[in-house]
């Protein structure tokens, strides 16, 4: 893949991606770095990544790096065209124009808490200055019937990567660690769903207490199902959490009862209920969800339902599906989608939250605020 060239499948319009609007051919060229970024997205990099996220309630198992000096989380795929030398981006014998650098393994995970847990299993390093952590890594929703399709929240828990629970005194003692020796600049706190009303919230609440108290000012982002009263979503933004994410992963009804069957017993009225009244607590553009690319949506109806979201102020986190590890994706054989299709989505998607004067860095913490799982920065999103 040469830098300057549009690497774009030319079978786009056969695989339900082109581009229908009149005038769509007239577009400003696309910029082509993003083909080369989709290309690492799906398909990963040969490097060496000491800092990885192996398992979890997330999307990706991949490795954290810098790419041109923004995070990526980048599958770490041995089989992978793209290598790294010296510093440079390569696809086969050519310079794709892009620099990469793995991310460095931070200090913090050389330390213990006073109880005598490792750092590292209390909350890890995305990017290069985000610490992340799942407060319950449990789930109520993990039997096989109800499962995320793409979710592994209780394998690192299994595997001995993490503990069960995290309690505010840990998270706010790694914290605190993480700012001072490796120059953390935001949080994520996110949860199991648990089987409360609340959903989780009521322990995010205090974390986020206990973490401002030892560190004032780190901006964190707090992340649940839609809470059975959303007085919930009040108490969040009062216990000082700057953004909050409320993830659908689709709004298709089908491919919701497909990949998400737990949480497609929860009404999709109740997501826009708390989308709203989170926007309304929170402000425009401090709300997001995720919008999975890849899990058989139509392209167009996905496009279109981000622009809704956006209108009601919410940031659709658009990322590509991949099949982790010890997912039931992956055991049935699932696979990523089409370099294709998630660029025509990223870019239709980029556009909008642009034209909206909407920036995922304007959340200042969070998925979107990161921005190393998606491909929407590379493309002014």
């Amino acid at each position: 893949m040469r830098a300057g060239t549009d690497t774009r499948d030319n079978n786009c319009a056969k695989s339900g991606c082109g581009d229908p609007r009149p005038g769509a051919k007239d577009r400003t060229p696309v910029d082509v770095r993003i083909g080369t970024r989709v290309g690492l997205a799906l398909r990963g990099v040969r490097v060496d990544a000491p800092v990885r996220r192996p398992d979890g309630a997330g999307p990706s198992d991949d490795g954290h790096v810098l790419v041109d000096g923004a995070g990526a989380a980048l599958p770490t795929n041995p089989d992978s065209p793209y290598t790294v030398r010296d510093g440079r981006v390569w696809h086969g014998t050519e310079d794709t124009g892009l620099s990469l650098q793995p991310v460095h393994r931070p200090a913090f995970y050389d330390l213990t808490t006073a109880d005598g847990v490792p750092y590292e299993k209390i909350a890890r390093l995305h990017g290069a200055d985000v610490l992340a952590t799942t407060v319950v890594q449990t789930c109520i929703r993990y039997a096989e019937s109800d499962r995320c399709r793409f979710c592994t929240i209780e394998e690192s828990l299994r595997s001995g990567a993490t503990i069960a629970a995290k309690t505010p005194a840990q998270l706010a003692e790694v914290a605190e660690a993480a700012v001072r020796l490796d120059g953390v600049r935001q949080m994520v706190l996110t949860t199991g769903t648990t089987t409360g009303p609340d959903r989780g919230a009521r322990t995010l609440a205090r974390c986020v207490r206990a973490v401002l108290d030892a560190v004032p000012g780190l901006p964190i982002q707090v992340q649940c199902e839609p809470p059975g009263d959303l007085s919930w979503i009040t108490v969040l933004h009062d216990a000082g959490a700057t953004a909050i994410g409320i993830h659908v992963e689709a709004l298709d009804e089908e491919v919701r009862r497909r990949w998400t069957p737990g949480k497609a017993t929860v009404p999709m009225k109740h997501y826009e209920a708390a989308w709203d009244e989170a926007v309304r607590v929170f402000g425009p553009n401090r709300v997001s969800t995720y919008l999975l690319v890849g899990l058989g949506e139509d392209p167009e109806e996905l496009i279109a339902g981000a622009g809704r979201l956006i209108d009601r102020g919410v940031y659709p986190f658009v990322v590509p599906f991949r099949p982790m590890r010890h997912t039931l994706a992956r055991r049935d054989g699932a696979s990523a989608p089409s370099p294709a299709l998630l660029e025509h989505v990223t870019e239709r998607v980029a556009a909008l939250l642009r034209a909206a004067g909407m920036s995922g860095a304007d959340q200042e913490a969070g998925c979107a605020a990161c921005g190393a799982c998606s491909v929407l920065q590379t493309a002014g999103g």
